[in-house]
């Protein structure tokens, strides 16, 4: 089984030597390099394509969970640029995903739209592999990184950024983090069976936090910071051997 990395804004050009691929899904054409870490081949998916020109709500999330199944792809390590509503996480700072609250609108959020027999369901429990996170956990305690721990991870619709009065509800509601593309990205790997972790690098504070408007410059330069340690870091944990998981993700799909 092969190991993936879902790149987020500023990870495309992370890896070098890497081989372009395309792969045909039931849900449309995706784009992929295949990449040699010390002699283990990974995928690297650019989420919003290698040009940077797809919007979060404009993403074929189907097809790119999907093309990661066929490539029997079974540890999903994805990144994520969120704003920050916890005072705790400041720009700069880096987070692990362990929850979310899902605010998109218009997305198609599964695999199953009855044309089963039966009707699917996917359990929650663990939105985020608890094994991938406690690798991610043990492999960047021994870097720089500012890693801040866990946090809730509130996904908006986009592309415009949020208000200030949504961001005091997300905030009210038990939201750390804010950002566009968790989901469906982490509910279609669980239908497929995939374990799936996600790593939020805080590029700004969300909006009405600190009073200043969202620059795009901060962003850059927060993604910036730590691209090349999170690199290090996924390449630490991609290079060794799995040992056995004891999580439910292959199990998550529900039938009745």
């Amino acid at each position: 089984m092969r190991k993936a990395i879902i790149g987020g804004t500023g990870i495309y050009d992370a890896f070098d030597q890497a081989e372009a691929k395309t792969i045909l899904t039931a849900f449309g054409e995706v784009s992929y390099d295949l990449v040699n870490v010390e002699g283990t081949e990974i995928v690297f998916l650019a989420r919003h394509g290698k040009s940077h020109n797809v919007p979060p709500h404009k993403i074929n999330y189907r097809a790119n969970m999907m093309a990661l199944k066929m490539l029997d792809v079974d540890e999903v390590y994805a990144t994520c640029a969120v704003g920050s509503m916890n005072a705790s996480f400041t720009p700069g700072d880096v987070v692990l995903i362990n929850d979310f609250i899902d605010f998109t609108k218009h997305r198609i959020q599964t695999f199953f739209e009855g044309d089963l027999d039966k009707v699917a369901h996917v359990e929650m429990t663990d939105p985020y592999c608890a094994v991938l996170r406690k690798r991610f956990v043990e492999a960047v305690m021994s870097t720089s990184v500012d890693y801040k721990g866990e946090a809730v991870y509130v996904c908006t619709e986009g592309p415009r950024f949020e208000t200030a009065a949504e961001i005091r509800m997300f905030k009210h509601i038990g939201g750390d983090v804010v950002g566009m593309t968790n989901c469906p990205e982490s509910v279609l790997a669980k239908e497929l069976g995939l374990c799936y972790s996600a790593v939020g690098i805080i590029t700004n504070w969300c909006t009405g936090i600190q009073g200043d408007h969202i620059e795009g410059h901060q962003i850059n330069e927060s993604v910036l910071k730590n691209k090349l340690m999170l690199t290090n870091i996924f390449v630490s944990i991609l290079k060794t051997q799995s040992k056995e998981k004891t999580c439910k993700c292959d199990h998550s799909l529900i039938v009745v």
